[in-house]
């Protein structure tokens, strides 16, 4: 008898392919269905795309792990009786043990992310050790040891943090959406979590990330669910984890804060090192332990000298305490932020050349809420009923049918938000206080309508329209590299013809008085 028949063998290739892809990308959609064959339900296929709690509409993932669990116990058997395998069905095995120990304490999981408890302790991790001992501890078998249960505990804990962090912080049912999800979890566990769980586990720290995107479109969010998603060790004597998840990510906005205080808050100063430094104080990068992160949002605003001081700490991974000789260790993880365009930053001397090379080994992009409109019009009512439940409880759904019934009858549905995700916030706030929201920006319609009689005026000159149009489509993407891309112009063209625009409507305005 053969360790696995054939039919057995292809459903348990599959299964080992859905244990480490990215849950977010279609790739999973497809070995699922593979799986299944004619008992796959199309009609839950893309929760990805749903909206709502993805936990609702597994239901492949659960016909799934019902036919696994008793071939799993069917092969444990053989494997005790002696029956020999191959290398190869040996990893099919191990993966599918871990696909199954995974969504058995999926929900228990979940409980201790969604309710954190200081400093809890995992009992139940003495249930996981004792089943890890009977899948994996078969004499005369290569399979993992005993001593790795913590460590695949602490993975399965990081998996669950991230996908669920992933999908609380990036709302929307657009494949836009759908995308920056899956690069997110990249980010995280790079696109191979097999070699992830071997050794890179140890490592994610050291490379940061760069998250660009316009002002507004969720870039904290991102990195927060970057920062809250790291692998944390998990102690199998204490049954604890070496740090609470809900307290290792240090946000620090540069673009608030003058230079030197930048400089305190990031390094830390002893006592005496500038007036008012009546103490000495640690910094963020002292105080993230090494499964922390801090984020430096709007780094692109941070003062050049800072930039050197930055680049030492990404390089060496150590610093110096301001007023200090002494040379402190820094374990964490960089992720920073930016609207601004880099590139021409760099070229401008405004940004280190050598500062992005050592920010850019991972790059994400968060999107505009109008792009993210544009491919999926229905993201605005989803974004809409999440902040409303976000900011007004219980009732949050009422307050969603206000703002919805604002928005179509006051802004239109053509209303580009430029100020993206954090406007949408305000625009609720604003209807849940006083019933209504005015921008303060003149509407996309009134400024089109001046753009279209100049045209067909013939008043304006190749120069003037060119400027018009490249602020018009810059006003949209809110950066020169994409307005760039879509005219296939450089970014200095762009710049040049955006600042030209806007002077020249500033001086019309100026001759024009400010009652007109």
């Amino acid at each position: 008898m053969a360790f696995l028949n054939p039919d057995d063998c292809r459903f348990l290739k599959i299964v080992s392919k859905l244990n480490y892809v990215n849950p977010f990308l279609p790739e999973r959609i497809r070995y699922e269905r593979e799986a299944l064959g004619d008992a796959f339900d199309e009609s839950k296929a893309d929760w990805n795309l749903l909206g709502d709690d993805p936990d609702f509409h597994l239901v492949n993932t659960k016909k799934i792990t019902d036919r696994a669990y008793p071939l799993l116990m069917k092969l444990q058997e053989r494997l005790r009786k002696g029956m020999q395998a191959t290398r190869k069905e040996l990893e099919l095995y191990e993966d599918t043990a871990l696909f199954l120990v995974y969504h058995y304490y999926a929900q228990q999981f979940k409980q201790d992310i969604i309710h954190p408890k200081k400093g809890p302790t995992y009992d139940y991790f003495k249930e996981f050790n004792h089943y890890w001992g009977l899948l994996f501890d078969i004499p005369g078998y290569d399979l993992p040891q005993k001593t790795e249960a913590a460590h695949i505990f602490a993975c399965i804990f990081q998996v669950r943090r991230a996908f669920l962090y992933i999908f609380r912080a990036i709302i929307g049912r657009s494949a836009v959406a759908a995308n920056l999800r899956a690069a997110v979890w990249n980010s995280i566990f790079t696109h191979d979590m097999r070699r992830y769980r071997r050794s890179f586990f140890k490592c994610m720290g050291d490379f940061a990330t760069l998250i660009f995107g316009p002002t507004g479109s969720g870039k904290e969010l991102v990195a927060t669910a970057i920062g809250q998603a790291r692998y944390i060790p998990f102690n199998p004597q204490t049954r604890t984890f070496k740090d609470d998840f809900f307290n290792t990510f240090f946000p620090i906005n540069l673009s608030a804060l003058p230079a030197t205080l930048v400089e305190s808050e990031l390094f830390g100063h002893r006592r005496g090192a500038f007036t008012g430094a009546l103490e000495d104080r640690k910094g963020w990068l002292e105080a993230c332990p090494a499964a922390g992160t801090v984020f430096l949002d709007e780094i692109g605003e941070l003062d050049p000298l800072v930039q050197v001081k930055l680049l030492r700490v990404i390089q060496a991974r150590t610093f110096q305490r301001l007023g200090s000789t002494k040379t402190l260790a820094f374990e964490g993880k960089i992720v920073a932020a930016t609207h601004r365009d880099i590139h021409l930053a760099m070229e401008e001397g405004d940004f280190r050349k050598d500062l992005y090379y050592r920010l850019c080994s991972d790059i994400i992009t968060t999107p505009s809420l109008r792009q993210q409109m544009h491919e999926s019009p229905e993201v605005l009512w989803d974004l809409v009923g999440y902040i409303s439940q976000r900011v007004a409880g219980s009732e949050g759904e009422k307050l969603a049918g206000e703002v919805k019934s604002w928005i179509k009858d006051k802004l239109g549905l053509d209303y580009t938000w430029p100020g993206n995700i954090r406007e949408l916030e305000q625009c609720v706030r604003n209807i849940m206080i006083r019933r209504e929201y005015h921008p303060a920006i003149v509407k996309d319609s009134i400024a089109e309508e001046g753009l279209m009689a100049s045209f067909r005026q013939g008043i304006l000159t190749l120069e003037e329209l060119c400027g018009l149009y490249c602020s018009w489509i810059y006003d949209r993407v809110g950066s020169y590299a994409e307005t760039a891309r879509r005219l296939r112009l450089d970014r200095r063209t762009v710049k040049k013809y955006v600042d030209q625009s806007k002077a020249q409507g500033a001086g019309q305005r100026h001759r024009r008085g400010p009652l007109h």
